[in-house]
């Protein structure tokens, strides 16, 4: 049995026209000698009626103080009514589907409400009903903990449960549909001259991911690496193009591996604030840095040194930041109004001049930066975030990515 994952995020399924779409995938996969396992997301998008935002919003309404366990009780419904329409639309059509929610697929999860881990999947439920022929349509971003209490997976846990499936199913491959066609070399609303990039190691999409391209939620992609899981990146309703990512590194047609591409996208994240220290001798600052990330802040572009302190959170976040410095006798100064862009690609090291480029590309178009933090496969600049735009269509231009990627 050739098994296979195919994942369908919310725009995908939101009205019956998509659905259609998506149904026609399923059984083109079935005709190719494949058995698909189908995961989903909840139907739409914010503002639509049966998406994950709208159900927080209704419960937040009657209660701003809903406990976690509640909350998670809620806001599974999405997927689970995802996943009963689209086998009911299925088995219309003379093949055979059956909808499962998280604990009937067996994904057991560490009890942690709203930012669950999968320990372990039962598998043989699935299996079974595979081996029989059955379409199983699986709802994503949840699970049940070992006390039977429902959980999510946080958000984009939907691509989690598709490739910890995969991983425990040791199917072929992952297919991730959505509305966009492939991953680009950068958010396509700022640069019209985006280009698809077909083939796309792990730790780049990776790190993308990071970085703010909503591609595909990072803890998917470091269970796609660890088991060498193919996962393939399509627009719903389309059967060619796409973007590939594996260990595979992109090659011409002689097999030789290419390096006219410095850098292979363009990523950036918006929302942020930045902190400083006022007094970068005071006792307790990592203390209360860890107590603050234990509590689920994000602290990115972290310049320590005994003359100063800076770093960055995001700005809905960065007065509860400040009031736990300042509780500690540790003035904190805060900033708002900035954004992350960053430049990304595999074995960047040894390519000489990429920050010289970046800077270049930043100051032919008037952005400060603010700070920097650069690795082997990526280089990050803070700017204001009125300077998004203009910095991401300069760095794409510097690097050429509007040629074939």
């Amino acid at each position: 049995m050739r098994l296979i994952i195919q994942k369908f995020g919310g725009s995908s399924l939101c009205s019956h026209k998509m659905r259609e779409l998506v149904k026609e995938h399923i059984l083109a996969a079935k005709h190719d000698g494949y058995q698909p396992v189908v995961v989903v997301s909840a139907m739409g998008r914010k503002g639509e009626p049966y998406a994950t935002d709208t159900f927080l919003d209704m419960i937040r309404n009657v209660s701003p103080m809903a406990s976690p366990r509640e909350i998670d009780l809620l806001i599974s419904c999405g997927e689970l009514m995802a996943a009963a329409v689209l086998a009911a639309q299925i088995n219309g059509t003379g093949a055979e589907a059956v909808a499962l929610t998280g604990w009937q697929a067996g994904i057991i999860t560490d009890g942690v409400f709203g930012h669950a881990e999968i320990l372990r999947i039962k598998k043989e439920r699935i299996l079974k009903l595979a081996s029989a022929g059955i379409i199983v349509v699986v709802a994503g971003f949840q699970g049940i903990s070992e006390n039977c209490e429902v959980n999510t997976l946080g958000r984009g846990g939907s691509d989690t449960t598709a490739v910890a499936l995969a991983a425990a199913l040791e199917s072929e491959r992952v297919e991730i549909y959505s509305d966009v066609d492939s991953v680009m070399t950068a958010d396509p609303r700022l640069v019209p001259e985006a280009k698809p990039i077909q083939n796309i190691g792990y730790q780049e999409v990776l790190l993308m991911s990071r970085e703010g391209a909503k591609v595909i939620h990072p803890r998917a992609v470091d269970i796609a690496l660890q088991y060498n899981l193919p996962l393939l990146f399509k627009k719903t309703g389309e059967y060619n193009g796409g973007t590939l990512v594996t260990h595979k590194k992109i090659c011409d047609e002689k097999g030789y591996i290419s390096r006219e591409k410095v850098i292979s996208g363009i990523t950036h994240v918006e929302g942020l604030a930045q902190v400083r220290l006022a007094d970068p001798q005071a006792k307790d600052i990592e203390e209360i840095l860890r107590k603050q990330s234990s509590s689920g802040i994000s602290f990115e572009l972290i310049s320590f040194s005994p003359q100063e302190k800076i770093f960055t959170v995001p700005a809905t976040e960065a007065q509860r930041v400040a009031d736990a410095f300042n509780a500690a006798g540790c003035p904190a100064e805060v900033r708002a109004g900035f954004a992350k862009v960053s430049v990304v690609r595999s074995g960047m090291r040894g390519n000489s001049g990429v920050m010289v480029r970046v800077v270049r590309a930043l100051n032919q178009v008037g952005t400060e930066i603010l700070q920097t933090v650069d690795s082997h496969i990526s280089i990050s600049c803070l700017i204001p975030q009125k300077d998004v735009a203009n910095a991401v269509k300069s760095l794409h231009l510097e690097f050429c990515l509007g040629e074939e990627a």
